[in-house]
């Protein structure tokens, strides 16, 4: 936990930035656990309110950000506190881009609507189950400052890359089979991909928190059982509006 310092304003704006890293958390979890009851459900209005909700953890980025800035600024931190606020700035990055991947499903959804439907729909919620409690789980092993657990998340990466794996073939499988399948099959492609890069934000915020607890690094190489070939186009399917440059 956050140490007790002279200034006790400083203390309070540290455990505001693990408050709103704690509320993004909390939205990314439910925005994905409700476009993946849309997928299920063929409920076009749940979709329409996860896609309205990603504003408000647009909005929480911003508010970590600027706290960042002010507490760099007014003071100067160092040591342990240093490496609180950098990883408070990461993870709401990672949490951010959680949320529009989540976004990203529930406008596939609607999509699919329109489409012929497709068999292998039904093993999404799988992948969907497994994303979802890597968040929750990395989660509280970040208010928990609990790096072992951080680091469970991180091996169970591997098993959501096999679950993507594993679709990607069944549903390309289809497609060839049946041309009829190819335009449902590709918005399940992108929905499973949109899953499979949650995972790897996941990871993301359990090795940043292996380094808060640690003071260094980890050592080990990334785990990664994505066998696809097929470059999708992420920057396509996850850039907001105005951002620059895509994630790679």
């Amino acid at each position: 936990m956050v140490s007790e310092h002279i200034i006790k304003s400083y203390d309070q704006e540290l455990h505001k930035l693990d408050n709103i890293i704690a509320e993004m958390g909390g939205l990314a979890e439910s925005q994905l656990a409700s476009a993946m009851e849309a997928v299920e459900k063929h409920d076009s209005d749940l979709a329409s309110a996860v896609i309205e909700s990603d504003t408000r953890v647009d909005q929480l980025e911003r508010e970590v950000e600027s706290l960042v800035v002010r507490l760099l600024a007014l003071r100067q931190p160092m040591a342990r506190d240093l490496r609180q606020i950098f990883a408070a700035l990461k993870i709401s990055t990672d949490l951010e881009r959680i949320g529009d991947y989540a976004t990203n499903v529930a406008k596939r959804s609607i999509a699919l609507e329109q489409s012929p439907g497709v068999r292998p729909v039904y093993a999404l919620p799988r992948m969907g189950r497994l994303a979802a409690n890597m968040i929750k789980d990395v989660l509280d092993a970040f208010i928990g400052r609990d790096a072992d657990k951080a680091m469970a998340v991180w091996y169970r990466d591997e098993e959501l890359d096999e679950m993507y794996t594993s679709l990607f073939r069944e549903l390309l499988t289809y497609m060839i089979e049946d041309p009829r399948n190819i335009s449902s099959g590709t918005h399940l492609l992108f929905m499973a991909k949109n899953l499979e890069r949650i995972g790897d934000h996941c990871t993301n915020i359990a090795e940043t928190l292996y380094f808060l607890v640690n003071g260094e690094p980890m050592q080990q190489m990334r785990p990664k059982r994505d066998r696809t070939s097929l470059g999708l186009a992420d920057e396509e399917e996850v850039a907001p509006a105005g951002r620059a440059e895509a994630e790679r």
